[in-house]
C-alpha cells in the first residue's frame, strides 16, 4: 500500500491547488504544493514521516514567505485614500447660485455640477449670487461654505 501512496499525494496536491481557485485568499496552493513535494518524496522511497515532515516544512515555509513578500512590496492602504463622492466635496470651490436668505442664511451652492444647501462656516458672512465659495464641511445633505479669498498670495503682489 506504501508504494501507492504517492499518488494519494499528488491527488491531495492537484485537489489543494485546484481549491485555490475557489477561494479569496493566497493560502491553499502552497500546501497543494507541499502535497506535491511529499508525492515526490513518496515516489523516491522515503518514509511515511520524511513525506508529512517535507510537506509541513514547504506548505508552512511558502506560505510564511508569500505573506512576507506579499506585505513587503504590494501597496497597502496605509497612503492617503481616495476620497469619492460627498467625501470629495470638502476643499472643492463652487458658485453661488442663490444668495442667502433667512435666519440661517441658507443659500444654493453649485459643486461639480450639483446644487447643494448651503450655509456659511461663519455665522457673519452671507453668500452672494455669482460668488466663488469653498467647501468647508458637509453635514447630511447640506454644505458649509466660506467666501475664497479674492486676493492674490503674497508672493505674488509685487
Amino acid at each position: 500500500m506504501e508504494q501507492y501512496l504517492w499518488i494519494a499525494w499528488i491527488v491531495l496536491g492537484v485537489a489543494l491547488i485546484i481549491a485555490e481557485i475557489f477561494t479569496l485568499g493566497f493560502f491553499l496552493f502552497w500546501f497543494g504544493l507541499g502535497a506535491l513535494a511529499a508525492a515526490l518524496a513518496a515516489m523516491l522511497g522515503f518514509g511515511l514521516p520524511i513525506q508529512f515532515g517535507l510537506f509541513a516544512v514547504i506548505s508552512v515555509g511558502m506560505t510564511i514567505m508569500s505573506r512576507t513578500i506579499f506585505a513587503k512590496y504590494l501597496p497597502h492602504q496605509d497612503g492617503p485614500e481616495i476620497k469619492m463622492g460627498v467625501d470629495s466635496l470638502p476643499g472643492q470651490i463652487g458658485t453661488v447660485t442663490l444668495a442667502s436668505s433667512g435666519a440661517l442664511n441658507e443659500g444654493a451652492v453649485r459643486v461639480y455640477g450639483s446644487v447643494w444647501t448651503a450655509f456659511p462656516a461663519d455665522d457673519d458672512i452671507k453668500l452672494i449670487e455669482g460668488e466663488k465659495v469653498e467647501v468647508v464641511s458637509v453635514k447630511g445633505s447640506s454644505i458649509y461654505v466660506k467666501p475664497v479669498n479674492k486676493e492674490l498670495p503674497e508672493w505674488r503682489q509685487n
